[in-house]
Parts: C-alpha cells; structure tokens; sequence
C-alpha cells in the first residue's frame, strides 16, 4: 500500500497499487469512500461504467497521479470515431411519391391523450383539506352579486358589453 495522499478538490485520493491502478478516494466532508479501478475501468459510484467518461473520482485519481484522463474516455466520444461513422456514403432517400407502398400495420394516435396546446395546461393537482380555496367561501361575482363565478365569466356581462357596443 502506498500511502500517498493528495486532497483534489474536495476528495481525497489513498493509491493502494500504483501498477494495478487501484485508489481508494473519500468525499469530503462527507466520508464516503469509493474504491477506484483505473484499469478495469470501475469506480464505485457507478457513474463511470454507466457513462464511460471519467466521474469526479476518476478525476481525482488521475490529478493525483499524473495520469492522463482522456485514456479512460470510451472511444464513442472521440471525434475520430464520430468522423468514421460518417465516412461510409449514404444513399439518398429520394423523392416520397417513388417510394414503395407501406403494406403493415398503422399506428393511430390517441386523440385523448394529445396534448392541448392552446390555452392553460390543465391542472393536475388533486385539491385537499389543506388547499386555500377550499377553505374559503364559494366564488361571489363582483357584477351580479351571484356565487359560483366571477367577474369575467358572468352571464351579465355580456349582456352589458353588448349593450355598450350599440352606443
């Protein structure tokens, strides 16, 4: 075990094996421990064998022993990978009207479960006991004097705009 110690950040880096590539990184303040395993390409947190880029331990690792992080970023992230699956030609789609008939089944929507676009999105928060506005009275039209709308939606008003248009 080789006890060099360096805090990157706030982690801190224990290298058990230097030839093996293997690190013991604790989080600070927190404690929390994580074993790295630069050459089987494993952290503990899980992030690096999920992503195949180097999470923050990996990082810390690698400052500490001067190693460079980009051998531990899988190829798929490299530019050169990238530009190798482009280098094949493509063939064009041409134009929709030559296209052979679609002979198999065809998906159709649901039309209740499209999204409205227009408007406000409805509300989805199922009202409680603790909710304000049950707790208060019914709604009472400043207008009419009638409960159970407001202003802007009473049946009054309209008649009165109307009336103001024919002025």
């Amino acid at each position: 075990m080789h006890a060099n110690q360096l805090a990157s950040g706030n982690i801190q880096v224990s290298c058990f094996d230097r030839q093996n590539k293997v690190f013991e990184v604790r989080e600070m303040p927190s404690g929390l421990e994580f074993e790295v395993d630069l050459r089987g390409l494993r952290c503990d947190c899980g992030e690096f064998q999920v992503d195949r880029i180097p999470c923050r331990h990996v990082f810390a690792c690698c400052a500490n022993q001067r190693l460079d992080w980009q051998l531990y970023v899988h190829n798929v992230y490299k530019m050169d990978q990238v530009r190798q699956v482009y280098r094949s030609r493509f063939r064009p789609l041409g134009n929709p009207t030559t296209w052979p008939a679609y002979n198999r089944p065809r998906f159709v929507p649901n039309p209740y479960l499209r999204r409205v676009t227009k408007g406000r999105p409805r509300m989805t928060h199922f009202l409680n006991e603790m909710d304000t506005r049950m707790l208060r009275h019914p709604r009472r039209c400043r207008l009419c004097g009638a409960e159970g709308h407001s202003r802007s939606r009473c049946h009054q008003s309209a008649g009165a705009n109307a009336d103001k248009d024919a002025q």
